[in-house]
């Protein structure tokens, strides 16, 4: 294949594209060359070593992110900024362990915390409150997308088939709550384990504005 102009962000955006569509397990820098139509060894004239790109990677992915803003309403703000953490993360699932464990942080990662603790904090909250409240949104919403990145089936009529099949089925009858929760939730019409991302954040939103007396 012809070569791509080699340039940091093509370097960037092929690493992307493959973890995309294979995982971070199969980018190597040798494979990531061979993407590019290059040898490996020019790619570190653009990137200095494979941890830097994941740096540069994360960053990215960071970037995509809606960020809060302060002067509006705490909860809707963060409200819409997970629900743009779950869409973006749902585009790049190879980044959900990687989200917080860079030891070299880039611009759009600090950004992004920088703009989470000055919403939580325009909301008048303490720094130990919004330590917590910053905790708890999201250990949900990187939990439901871990979640969702699990599941065996993708949609209500796969886990409702799952269900009624073996070994599900014989399963789940031999336990009554179960089986009550398959009757009524999974095997309802409409059910779709993606519906709970909403009701289950504004929980987490109602519980912090209880326990910290916001509006």
């Amino acid at each position: 294949m012809p070569a791509k102009k080699l340039t940091p962000d093509a370097v960037l955006v092929t690493a992307l594209a493959i973890a995309d569509r294979h995982g971070i397990e199969a980018l190597t820098m040798r494979g990531l060359a061979r993407e590019l139509g290059v040898e490996a060894m020019s790619l570190y004239h653009h990137v200095t070593s494979k941890d830097v790109l994941l740096d540069a990677m994360v960053d990215r992915v960071y970037a995509e992110i809606a960020l809060p803003a302060a002067d509006g309403n705490w909860r809707e703000e963060l409200r819409r900024r997970s629900a743009s953490v779950r869409e973006v993360l749902r585009r790049h699932p190879w980044a959900l362990p990687l989200m917080e464990s860079r030891r070299s942080p880039g611009p759009a990662n600090l950004a992004y915390h920088d703009a989470n603790i000055a919403c939580l904090r325009a909301a008048g909250l303490t720094p130990a409150q919004v330590a917590h409240a910053y905790a708890v949104v999201d250990a949900f919403v990187y939990g439901f997308v871990l979640q969702e990145l699990m599941l065996p089936f993708d949609s209500g009529p796969e886990a409702a088939a799952m269900i009624r099949d073996e070994p599900w089925g014989a399963a789940v009858t031999a336990h009554p709550n179960m089986a009550w929760f398959a009757e009524h939730v999974v095997l309802a019409p409409g059910y779709t384990f993606e519906r709970e991302f909403a009701p289950g954040l504004a929980l987490v939103l109602d519980g912090i504005a209880e326990s910290f007396g916001l509006p």
